[in-house]
């Protein structure tokens, strides 16, 4: 299996979310995916729990105000960029980064004050890209 060389910030899709083009960084010391959300809250709706949440914040040009709601959700202890172990939700669902579409957990945070809304842990990475640090212009997905 051929592995793609990705930079250090790429742009991806999130299909089933509705956002297409998010900036995003590479880290290879993250695990996990994470996503910058806001108002994320567990709600009962109809009887079923819920997890919502709204992607980005008012500040962020592509900021949709638009509530998504995922019924298939969890939560992974999750250790931050400063060494501290915080609890966050976490969803399933697909992305799409050079073309290719990979389901993978994403985590939920307030990513409000990083310079990337998106950050893509190894996990995503492993087996299918080989990280370029030299490379540091975000690069449009492919058509698929």
């Amino acid at each position: 299996m051929s592995k793609e060389i990705i930079g250090k910030t790429t742009l991806i899709d999130l299909p089933r979310l509705g956002f297409l083009g998010i900036s995003a960084k590479i880290d290879t010391g993250a695990y996990y995916c994470s996503l910058h959300c806001h108002h994320i809250e567990v709600r009962n709706i109809d009887g079923i729990d819920k997890l919502c949440f709204t992607l980005l914040d008012p500040t962020h040009p592509e900021y949709k105000d638009k509530e998504i709601k995922f019924r298939n959700y969890t939560r992974k202890n999750i250790r931050n960029s400063f060494g501290d172990t915080e609890e966050r939700y976490s969803i399933r669902t697909a992305l799409r980064v050079h073309g290719k579409r990979i389901k993978t957990w994403i985590t939920l945070t307030d990513r409000g004050s990083m310079t990337y809304p998106m950050l893509i842990g190894r996990r995503l990475l492993k087996n299918k890209f080989l990280v370029d640090v030299a490379i540091n212009e975000l690069k449009p997905p492919k058509a698929s």
